[in-house]
């Protein structure tokens, strides 16, 4: 019986400094059909997932240097490797070390000596849940939608190619949400958030939630609309609905005015009358009320 999905050869990696613990795993999973890496270090095994990304990653939990433990902790750190399933194995049985593994991001354990069919039953079970996920999220992707998972202090553990793509200038420098979005991904009861990205309106609903984290759908929505269509919706003035309409996008008051040739005093005057105007108090408000509006097309 194949341990392949239809689909073709998985790839995976092998991460052990035991050269025949190499030797009988390359062998057992290449007569298996799979394409397989090697690499005899955590730092080597970074390395190679950053060049071609596995299906799976067998990696042993002791070894000199980066252990097991911590090149999983970084792999799993990183959106772009974070969703690669990770075995362990390890010669080590307690309790202790098999919670570590779990712990440090990995979705299973063997235990050496290690027995070849075993092996292959648990690499083929993987390879098919990953490509599973993969498929799910390259179809949420062909609707218009995006997902990404984030754990619960709002870290990034993996985002689809849409998110990846429409989030780059939303997620801190470290793949974190910023502190508005963290706040609303507190209160399990928010409705979806509505944020602006250069000028792109998306929301963000959750789709499921654990112990471990969220997994967030991202949809994209009608663009923010110029601002003379902002005036025309809302009242204001051309300077109104032209600050409105920078602060929709996100930006701050030093930036607007930057933008528009304007202080900042005077950038913060005009957001005073757009207030007023769109009855609510703060420029979160502000833009929440643009993002939400539902416009006409003309």
């Amino acid at each position: 019986m194949s341990h392949l999905p239809e689909r073709g050869p998985g790839v995976v990696l092998i991460v052990d400094d035991a050269p025949e613990n190499l030797a009988m795993l390359h062998e057992a999973l290449d007569a298996a059909g799979y394409r397989v890496l090697v690499a005899t270090g955590g730092q080597e095994a970074i390395e190679r997932v950053a060049v071609l990304m596995p299906d799976v990653i067998l990696l042993d939990a002791i070894m000199p240097g980066i252990d097991g433990f911590e090149t999983c902790r970084r792999l799993k750190a990183d959106p772009q490797s974070a969703h690669i399933p990770v075995v362990f194995m390890t010669g080590l049985t307690e309790t202790g070390h098999i919670l570590a593994g779990f712990q440090a991001g990995g979705v299973d354990y063997l235990t050496k000596p290690l027995n070849p069919p075993e092996v292959l039953v648990r690499i083929g079970s993987h390879v098919r849940n990953a490509w599973q996920m993969a498929s799910a999220r390259q179809a949420v992707d062909a609707t218009g939608h995006a997902m990404l998972s984030v754990d619960t202090a709002g870290q990034v553990r993996w985002q689809s190619p849409s998110a990846r793509a429409w989030l780059h200038d939303f997620l801190t420098a470290d793949g974190q949400l910023p502190p508005a979005a963290a706040a609303w991904l507190a209160q399990p009861e928010a409705e979806a958030l509505f944020i602006a990205v250069q000028g792109r309106r998306l929301s963000l609903s959750r789709l499921t939630s654990d112990s471990s984290g969220t997994t967030l759908l991202l949809k994209k929505r009608s663009s923010i609309p110029d601002p003379p269509v902002l005036s025309a919706t809302f009242g204001l003035t051309t300077r109104e609905a032209e600050v409105l309409y920078w602060v929709s996008c996100g930006k701050i008051n030093r930036d607007v005015g930057e933008i528009l040739a304007m202080s900042p005093r005077t950038v913060d005057k005009h957001l005073q009358h757009v207030f007023e105007k769109l009855h609510v108090e703060t420029r979160t408000a502000a833009a929440s009320a643009v993002l939400n509006h539902s416009f006409i097309s003309s």
